[in-house]
């Protein structure tokens, strides 16, 4: 018998084809480049496309497509993810936002509505541009995307003071998996009519839809930050340290690198940081006047009542910029010295530090560096396990170590993620985190919105 002439047609063309207002991208090393964010997840597989929407209307005709071919469908913003959360499944396809880079700002009311693939420091640069500001700063700030930024909720150095990115989301578009566009929430302040669903979808990572708009809430901007710098030879009396500011003043960055990132970034930057520190602590206060100067002046006095060695303030934009590009440097210095094992473990601030503590016990134990750096203001620590890519035997250790520090966090009453998204890196200990009914509860709602399981499998769930 015959086989039907549209059952042999390659399925690149039936694609574009079907599809011939998308950018389909399919060389060799297009799909190479869309396999995997910044997690290198080894697991990853090889997609059949790329595709490039610009606009709602496409990624609807995308998932008609793909439900109607049960093929499976991967969302990926700037691929600057820290959890596998945009790997790419065997005969995927990986829908890239990267086209969709529309945005408008209505300084009246101070929102913005922005397509997922608007770059979080344009989107900043654009506000400021009509006195606003979206605060919201992943240290990846000058390369993620909004829609990457909402889908694993990130947060960054500034969330001690101003919240995370679902405090500034007031709406989304989203696409569901059997191609409807719903809006949920919208431009207002207020909204209490039927289920938080916006809140929803915040955060699920392309699992229960695909983000296309979303209606961001804009600030006035702060007051120029003063800053206060702090060095440690004692890991412990820094997170004491960390704990009794957090109590007394509200900073509006309060930052932790251990002195492996210290050492890291200084063999990258070379910005005169102390090499001998075990830990230093970076804290701003954008109170204006004398306010923010007291402040500043009120934490160095608490880094020095616990120890700190060195303690420097200063009101000088440069110099604490330079501080701060040393923070946000960090995890590209530290990557530097081989792959990472990445995580982004939080604990009660109570806990800060038998966390910091711990890690660097783990670390001495399976003989793995594992470098520290933390949103410590709010508990989120950054653990970042380096592995020798040709040592066997330490990339086995180095999985040990960092499964490790996740029972560890757990144990301290934590979290297995602060704001980079379970993933694929970090679902296998997502149960014991939440337990088997809110697992379940989980995977209740992604069967009901996606019932063939086709919008990014194999991230959380």
């Amino acid at each position: 018998m015959s086989t039907p002439d549209h059952d042999l047609r390659d399925p690149l063309a039936q694609l574009r084809e079907a599809l011939p207002q998308v950018e389909v991208l399919s060389a060799v090393e297009e799909l190479q480049a869309h396999r995997w964010d910044r997690a290198l997840d080894p697991d990853a597989g090889t997609p059949l496309a790329v595709l490039r929407p610009r606009s709602t209307e496409d990624v609807q005709a995308i998932v008609r497509y793909a439900g109607e071919h049960g093929i499976p469908l991967v969302p990926r913003g700037a691929g600057s993810g820290l959890s596998g959360g945009a790997s790419a499944v065997d005969g995927c396809l990986v829908v890239s936002m990267a086209s969709m880079t529309d945005y408008e700002i209505d300084p009246v009311t101070r929102m913005a509505v922005v397509q997922p693939g608007v770059i979080n420091a344009d989107l900043k640069a654009a506000a400021a541009k009509v006195g606003l500001w979206y605060p919201p700063d992943p240290a990846s700030v000058g390369f993620s995307s909004i829609g990457g930024n909402v889908a694993t909720n990130a947060g960054g150095l500034c969330c001690v003071k101003y919240g995370v990115t679902t405090d500034y989301v007031l709406g989304v578009t989203v696409v569901l998996a059997d191609g409807t566009a719903v809006q949920l929430g919208g431009p207002r302040l207020k909204e209490a009519a039927g289920l938080s669903l916006t809140k929803l979808f915040v955060g699920s990572e392309g699992t229960l839809g695909i983000i296309t708009a979303i209606v961001l809430r804009l600030i006035p901007p702060p007051p120029p930050a003063c800053t206060v710098v702090a060095t440690f030879a004692d890991l412990e009396a820094s997170c004491r340290a960390v704990l009794e500011v957090a109590s007394t003043v509200r900073a509006s960055m309060l930052e932790f690198m251990d002195g492996v990132a210290i050492n890291a970034v200084e063999d990258v930057h070379g910005y005169g940081l102390d090499r001998t520190a075990r830990a230093m602590l970076i804290a701003q206060s954008d109170q204006p006047g004398d306010s923010g100067t007291r402040e500043v002046e009120a934490i160095a006095e608490v880094f020095g009542r616990h120890g700190a060695t060195e303690v420097l303030l200063t009101s000088d934009q440069a110099t604490g910029e330079t501080y701060t590009a040393a923070r946000r440097g960090a995890i590209p210095a530290v990557d530097a010295k081989g792959r990472l094992l990445l995580g982004d473990v939080g604990v009660p601030l109570p806990k800060l530090a038998a966390l910091v503590t711990g890690i660097a016990d783990i670390s001495a134990e399976h003989q793995v560096p594992i470098s520290v750096i933390a949103h410590a203001g709010d508990g989120n620590t950054h653990p970042l396990v380096v592995v020798d890519p040709e040592d066997t035997d330490m990339a086995t250790r180095a999985e040990v170590a960092y499964g490790q520090v996740m029972d560890l966090a757990i144990a301290l009453g934590g979290t297995i993620t602060g704001e980079h998204g379970v993933g694929r890196t970090k679902k296998a200990w997502l149960p014991d985190y939440v337990g088997e009914d809110v697992l379940a509860l989980n995977q209740r709602i992604k069967d009901a919105l996606d019932p063939r399981g086709l919008l990014n499998p194999g991230a959380i769930f």
